[in-house]
């Protein structure tokens, strides 16, 4: 068996010890399996599809916070922690500091594919439209260099897609579009804050950031996710992952 057919072995037999039938959604299985195959679903022996919390992760608070998604559904999230440290002693400003901060999150709690794309919209009703622009737009940023403020291309990249990978051409175009947008910089700072080889040894407690993210990040008392902004949905999504509508 394949280290993924291993871990899928081992996720059907957690969930097949559940009160809960778990079908998951197109876009978690799509590239390992042709989306257009017809979808076997499990004999349901009586039992109820999932339609709530998973047992199987953490409850999350009824009232959730910026915080409580960092500590009981992103994926570890080191990078982003040291990124904002790293602006944070670069002098930037708080909107900066917050941008590197949440730059990442849809890759550590949702999607990777246009992670900027994604993060900006999850993040927008909370935060000042600045800081959601900048998310944004650090997709298309990263790909091209800025000697005026000594950001190049990452090494990493060429290591990761190769030294002859071309970005698509919406990727040039947005580019294009925010190089002579007046929140360029603020973008463009992610970028140069980017920890593209972060060190591992380096721990950065998500606390240091409780003030600003205080003040720069609109909570909404019912809770991420539980309110009724344009992009709850995304929220309750990553808080119940498995629920089947």
């Amino acid at each position: 068996m394949t280290t993924l057919q291993r871990a899928e072995a081992a996720e059907q037999a957690m969930s097949d010890e559940l009160d809960r039938i778990v079908v998951k959604s197109v876009i978690y299985t799509s590239g390992e399996r042709d989306p257009r195959a017809p979808v076997q679903r499990p004999p349901d022996q009586g039992r109820r599809y999932m339609m709530g919390d998973d047992p199987r992760l953490p409850r999350m608070p009824d009232k959730p916070t910026l915080f409580d998604f960092f500590k009981y559904r992103f994926g570890p999230a080191n990078h982003l922690l040291q990124s904002a440290r790293l602006a944070q002693k670069n002098g930037a400003s708080e909107k900066v500091v917050l941008a590197c901060l949440l730059h990442d999150i849809a890759i550590a709690g949702f999607i990777r594919s246009d992670h900027g794309y994604w993060g900006a919209q999850l993040v927008a009703p909370y935060v000042d439209e600045e800081v959601s622009w900048a998310i944004r737009y650090h997709q298309a940023l990263r790909f091209f260099a800025d000697e005026s403020v000594g950001y190049r291309y990452p090494e990493a990249y060429i290591k990761l897609f190769g030294p002859d990978y071309t970005p698509e051409p919406y990727i040039e175009r947005d580019y294009r579009y925010a190089r002579e947008h007046k929140w360029y910089m603020t973008a463009r700072l992610i970028c140069v804050n980017d920890l593209y080889a972060f060190d591992p040894t380096v721990q950065v407690a998500l606390e240091e950031f409780t003030d600003i993210v205080g003040r720069t990040f609109k909570q909404p008392k019912e809770g991420l996710g539980l309110d009724a902004s344009p992009s709850a949905h995304m929220w309750r999504t990553i808080m119940w992952p498995t629920k089947y509508l």
